[in-house]
């Protein structure tokens, strides 16, 4: 509904927007048109003849403007293209400039814990000094903890940036198997990245060479990736024009620097987004809702931050979701601990508290609500999403 009448509001603003340019440029046209007159008159007096009454002809063309009158047919839509404009700076602030501090719940955080996660932000953006710094104000030491690795991170991350795979080999090595055991390519990416500059820049003796001693033994697991590699020696000095010029696109350095800066947070035991980050963007996206929901109950003066639940769901898009989440059809309550999801013998899901309501005991047969089969307590198995 809010980006509806935004959307209608800018519209609003395009239509006068374009009449007042219609109408600025017609005045231009007419104001243009009786001076290349005026000027055409005074050009056309032969050099032998007497000269022209220049006074006159100014005097006329003075009274042609007047008649035209330029500046009030500017000021009319530019006036009402003015007035709009304002009207839609008043929809703006109305829906995008709220009082957002009706939407905070006073809450008792951990501030250490808050703390270390501000810090780790920091570090993860590579704003070290800065990370350094609230450490220190903050009195937390052993949030530096992590500081180191992302050091390391970052090295490796520049050393990338001016195709050095070096450093990124070297980690690679000494996390082999820890990487296996996350179903990672990441070396062969390497490999082949640098196998590219080597065929590209060196020729195809050192480039096989490359491919003999780091990327046969590589072989075994990645029989086709390897395969291809050996296809595109056969084009060496014209690879973008052969089968293989995908090897050539600069996307992969992009795709590798990812992947590798996701495999490095993993091993580390961290997201690779930020949890402030994402705490804050998952925030963004569910404040017009709560919003929302303080402006009705301050209408209907009940305290909403009280509650324990709230009254309506906060719609976040999906990668907000890191788990799965089940809603009891029956109860319209989300699954818990405390009431976890239980499958009944005909495959169809209900909450546990559910189940014990209909039963109403865990001795009695209860009936599904989706089909006819029945089924005592015993026989429903909890679910693990």
């Amino acid at each position: 509904m809010e980006l509806s009448t935004v959307g209608e509001a800018f519209d609003r603003i395009a239509k006068k927007q374009k009449l007042s340019t219609f109408k600025s440029q017609e005045v231009i046209d007419q104001v243009n048109h009786e001076i290349e007159q005026a000027l055409t008159k005074i050009r056309s007096v032969d050099d032998s003849s007497l000269p022209v009454d220049l006074k006159s002809t100014l005097t006329e063309l003075k009274l042609k403007f007047n008649a035209i009158g330029p500046l009030c047919q500017l000021e009319g839509p530019q006036k009402e293209l003015n007035v709009t404009l304002n009207k839609y700076l008043k929809v703006l602030e109305k829906l995008f400039n709220p009082d957002i501090s009706k939407a905070y719940i006073n809450v008792d955080f951990d501030h250490h814990i808050v703390n270390q996660i501000i810090a780790s932000h920091f570090y993860r953006k590579g704003l070290f000094d800065l990370g350094d710094c609230l450490i220190n104000e903050a009195g937390e030491p052993e949030a530096s903890a992590l500081k180191s690795h992302f050091l390391e991170m970052y090295k490796i991350l520049e050393a990338l940036r001016v195709k050095n795979i070096e450093p990124a080999l070297n980690w690679v090595t000494a996390n082999r198997e820890k990487l296996k055991q996350n179903a990672s390519d990441l070396e062969l990416k390497l490999h082949r990245l640098q196998f590219v500059e080597i065929l590209q820049k060196r020729g195809r003796d050192d480039a096989l060479k490359y491919v003999k001693t780091h990327i046969a033994p590589l072989a075994l697991f990645h029989f086709y990736e390897v395969q291809k590699l050996m296809g595109s020696l056969l084009w060496v000095k014209r690879l973008e024009k052969s089968p293989y010029a995908e090897l050539l696109n600069p996307t992969h350095w992009d795709k590798v620097t990812e992947e590798l800066t996701c495999q490095f947070c993993s091993l580390l035991g961290q997201p690779y987004k930020s949890p402030l980050t994402v705490a804050i963007a998952a925030g963004l996206e569910g404040l017009p809702t709560l919003l929302k929901l303080a402006n009705v109950m301050a209408v209907k003066k009940q305290e909403w931050q009280a509650m324990k639940q709230l009254p309506v769901p906060v719609e976040l898009g999906k990668e907000f979701q890191f788990h799965s989440i089940f809603v009891c059809p029956v109860s319209r309550e989300q699954g818990s601990e405390e009431n976890p999801p239980m499958l009944l013998p005909c495959q169809h899901v209900l909450c546990k508290q559910s189940i014990m309501k209909m039963s109403k005991s865990s001795a009695r047969i209860l009936k599904c609500p989706y089909c006819p089969t029945e089924a005592s307590v015993a026989q429903c198995r909890q679910l693990y999403f």
